[in-house]
């Protein structure tokens, strides 16, 4: 989950609904989101805080001037990308025993640096196990680091499964010659969905005697969830933390997850380590670790799952298709959002008019991407 969703969960939740000035004010604020790879490509996204009861995403703080740099040393560029507030450094190889930080000056002249943070090197993720259960489905992810030098962990994940319509269109509508034409469109036959993972985990094992997590629950999904109709996969990443930053994503779990009863903390405002140096009244939201990542991605196929659990393809409204008579047949189909999918014949063999759906029900695009990945 990025920062910014994160803050907007902070909004809601409560008995008595409670907005932090910084959101509900007019003024808005810099959102960084990110943290510096020393092993590897750097990407931080800059936002603005916005009104929360705007439908939009958040407005991207575009044309600032991004870099790293090394305590007492040297300075690394972050250009920004195509996609406006995300900039990104070239691959770097970063000294690992010298503290690190981010630094920033936005088109308004605002001036913004992460505090230095130590340097840590993620170790790799031994296994990303499942296993079903009677109600589904459990995923477990297993580290260590024989050094004992990690102690405090995090992982997010993005999920990818395959997306397969109900029906393939034999005709499609000319809406200027009124007529029925066999189907071009060329709608695809598969699609692949993708999600990031929105809650925060994180574990430690400062009370261990060995630093080994075992079995974390990363990730359950219901036996009838759709993502596992046909062919499902998790990417996990795994990142080690500072104590400071563990225990700034542990705070911000405690607000965004374990608020809601009478006797839960209140939200409170969580800024992180980003401070504006030429305006002390100014705000800035998020903490900027230095710490490199670490991968892992497993498949799970239809097949390999119990054969008694009825997945749900995501479907379900759209079948049985609609009827239409061919009395309705220029009203229905002239706007191009119901397709004709088949013809429907009488009894007596006449043209009684065509089964349609909507577009969601036809076209997979609407739910995800028909680019195949380059990793399945």
């Amino acid at each position: 989950m990025t920062l910014w969703g994160l803050l907007l969960v902070m909004l809601s939740g409560c008995i008595d609904e409670y907005m932090p000035d910084a959101i509900s004010t007019a003024k808005s604020h810099l959102v960084v989101d990110g943290f510096i790879n020393p092993t590897g490509i750097t990407t931080i996204t800059l936002s603005r805080t916005y009104p929360v009861g705007l439908n939009s995403p958040p407005p991207p703080e575009t044309k600032a001037t991004v870099y790293i740099e090394q305590e007492g040393g040297n300075r690394y560029a972050m250009p920004e990308t195509a996609t406006k507030g995300t900039y990104q450094s070239a691959s770097l190889k970063l000294d690992m025993s010298k503290p690190y930080h981010l630094r920033l000056t936005t088109a308004a002249g605002k001036q913004y640096a992460s505090e230095y943070v130590a340097a840590k090197l993620t170790p790799p993720i031994d296994n990303v196990r499942w296993q079903a259960a009677a109600d589904g489905l459990n995923i477990y992810v297993n580290s260590h680091d024989a050094k004992n030098t990690t102690q405090y962990y995090r992982w997010e994940y993005e999920e990818t499964w395959e997306i397969m319509p109900p029906f393939r269109p034999l005709y499609e509508y000319n809406r200027f010659t009124r007529q029925m034409v066999p189907n071009t469109a060329g709608y695809p036959s598969i699609c692949w969905g993708t999600a990031k993972s929105s809650a925060v985990a994180l574990t430690k094992t400062t009370s261990l005697s060995q630093d080994i997590v075992a079995d974390f629950p990363l990730r359950s999904l219901a036996s009838t969830e759709s993502p596992l109709r046909y062919r499902y996969s998790i990417l996990v990443k795994q990142y080690a933390h500072t104590p400071e930053e563990y225990a700034y994503w542990s705070q911000l779990k405690k607000t965004t997850e374990d608020i809601g009863t009478l006797f839960d903390p209140l939200p409170s405002q969580i800024t992180g380590n980003v401070r504006c140096l030429n305006d002390t009244e100014e705000l800035a939201f998020g903490y900027v670790g230095a710490h490199s990542a670490a991968e892992k991605r497993i498949f799970i196929s239809r097949s390999q799952l119990p054969g008694t659990w009825f997945i749900n393809t995501g479907y379900e409204k759209c079948v049985p298709p609609d009827t239409i008579e061919m009395k309705y047949v220029d009203a229905t189909f002239k706007s191009g959002l119901v397709v004709p999918i088949a013809d429907v014949y009488s009894k007596s063999g006449g043209l009684r008019g065509y089964t349609a759906a909507g577009l969601d029900c036809i076209d997979c695009r609407k739910r995800g991407s028909a680019v195949r990945p380059v990793f399945w």
